[in-house]
């Protein structure tokens, strides 16, 4: 594409973009809808701006991620501009008879009454309703003389209790974006001291001189880093060690484009292993944590290594049947030696110490954040990683992250996740189609969302419907999060699908359509696998 085209291009994006944000963020404001509280509306507002936002990337989807807790702290904490002085409009209640009361006819909603513990609190309380008049008469034992009564319950703060602004600030330092953070700490000195290198000559060397292996061996290297170190990260450096291979390849042998569809398809795979390889696992857990529902390090792993493993055989045969390689064998060199500097030394004993830390969580009971601090306590005090180091890790992430964890509490704190999900009849779906409907809209949404931005728009709507009850009674809270979580990790059909793809893509190697056809075998297998693990096999390790 010529680059006055593509500058058009990206113009009219952004204009488009900004255009449909900016709709979506006033259509709440003036549009009233039925159920909803006015904070609801107001989250909407902002929950619909960066949709829009994130899918266009009008701003970068962290600067989306920092506007969200702008907009929250401005809009919906007690110190922002819209509750900051705003009072409960209450009066006492009248006595009638010896076991009735009166209040106001506007006090009453449906057969509740929401009764004023201070300024800024309520209390939603069912009562009898006994005649209907001016005022009216209810019945009630929770009601005493000193009762009083919200006199308005259109009021902005009835269905709404404003949170401080702490809240929004302080998802920042969540456990998740501090497990995040520690992953980054050990990736980035890994690649400092080149023990991703050492470790792929290591792990390689055992694949021998066929291609096929070669392959499988890149593959497993792939994604076993990947598990530990930014999907993004990760593609990036075994490029390295991929297009030096290719360069010995005849341009028309397949045997190019299988590698380099391996590289971003493992990367993808391997991120799903553990809870920090990839942000929609640490949005899982996030929210599930609010739920009081801890998953441990090493049970994550043993729920999702089956199905990593699944896929990694099924993309390896899918790669062979479609892109089988004419060269019979070929010669893998890769030099380099373990560094045996003092600081080398320190980054491997630490990263050992945290690693069998993260997989024996549930036997010492340390939360895996807390571990996460150990690189990043001792990485700094010990030299390890210098100020210029830690400026260069991707802060970025930790941003997008924090902003979706934001969004989430807001959705529930405002009631807006409960009534998204409450104007569907979702128990009429049985919970195995119910899980499809879920994990078939995930994998689409991520191939053109960011699998992050889905994850923060689909778990919060799992959490608001475990929580309600509304899917039903065999309905799981755990599951449904994790066949989402997974899903968002399988999407791989355009290079504009995940950045290892898109890293892949710019290699020259391969086509667009190429990406498509193993995508979307590896999406829809992925998910009737994931379907029949969350059948079959997970229950066993939640249990």
């Amino acid at each position: 594409m010529p680059i006055r085209t593509k500058q058009k291009s990206n113009r009219l994006k952004f204009f488009v973009g900004l255009g449909l944000g900016i709709i979506g963020f006033c259509i709440p404001l003036a549009v009233t809808f039925n159920g909803l509280s006015f904070a609801g509306h107001l989250t909407l507002s902002i929950f619909l701006m960066a949709a829009v936002f994130w899918m266009f990337e009008t701003i970068p989807i962290y600067s989306t991620s920092m506007l969200v807790i702008f907009l929250q702290v401005l809009l919906l904490s007690h110190q922002g501009l819209v509750y900051s002085d705003a009072s409960l409009p209450k009066t006492s209640i009248k006595q009638y008879t010896e076991d009735t009361w009166l209040v106001p006819v506007s006090a009453i909603d449906g057969n509740s009454i929401y009764i004023a513990t201070d300024s800024k609190n309520y209390l939603a309380t069912e009562v009898n309703v006994i005649n209907r008049a001016d005022w009216v008469e209810v019945k009630s034992e929770k009601l005493h003389h000193d009762t009083k009564v919200v006199t308005n319950v259109q009021h902005k703060l009835v269905g709404y209790k404003p949170v401080s602004f702490s809240v929004f600030f302080g998802t920042l330092a969540s456990p998740i974006v501090i497990l995040f953070l520690g992953g980054f700490m050990l990736a980035g000195a890994s690649v400092k001291y080149n023990l991703d290198k050492n470790l792929t000559r290591v792990l390689l060397k055992p694949f021998g001189t066929n291609p096929s292996f070669i392959i499988l061996g890149l593959m497993i290297v792939t994604a076993s880093l990947s598990a530990f170190m930014s999907n993004t990260a990760t593609t990036a450096m075994m490029m390295t060690v991929a297009i030096p291979i290719v360069a010995h390849v005849a341009k028309d042998d397949k045997f190019r484009i299988m590698l380099a569809l391996s590289i971003p398809i493992a990367a993808n795979i391997g991120g799903m292993t553990t809870p920090i390889g990839t942000p929609p696992n640490a949005i899982v857990i996030a929210n599930l944590s609010q739920q009081g529902i801890n998953i441990a390090f090493g049970s994550w792993v043993a729920l999702m290594l089956p199905l990593v493993i699944l896929l990694l055989v099924l993309t390896w045969g899918t790669l062979r049947l479609l892109y089988p390689a004419s060269v019979k064998r070929f010669e893998l060199t890769l030099k380099g030696n373990f560094s045996k500097a003092p600081h080398a030394i320190i980054l491997y004993a630490t990263f050992i110490a945290t690693v069998l830390l993260w997989f024996t969580e549930s036997q010492h009971g340390i939360p895996s954040a807390m571990v996460a601090f150990i690189p990043i306590a001792g990485l700094t005090i010990t030299g390890v990683m210098k100020k210029e180091d830690i400026r260069s890790l991707p802060w970025e992430v930790l941003w997008l992250v924090a902003g979706g964890i934001a969004l989430g509490l807001s959705m529930e704190n405002t009631g807006l996740a409960m009534w998204l999900v409450s104007s569907i009849t979702w128990e009429a779906f049985p919970q195995i189609l119910l899980l499809l409907v879920f994990g078939f809209v995930a994998l689409m949404l991520s191939n053109f969302l960011s699998n992050t931005v889905t994850a923060t728009l689909l778990i919060p709507l799992a959490v608001s419907m475990g929580a309600t009850g509304i899917a039903g009674d065999g309905f799981s809270l755990i599951i449904t999060s994790l066949v989402i979580g997974a899903a968002c990790n399988m999407a791989m059909l355009l290079p504009i699908s995940t950045p290892p793809n898109a890293i892949a893509m710019s290699t020259g190697y391969i086509k667009t359509p190429d990406m498509v056809k193993v995508g979307l075998i590896i999406g829809l297998v992925g998910i009737v696998a994931t379907l029949i693990l969350s059948q079959l096999y997970w229950p066993f390790i939640l249990n």
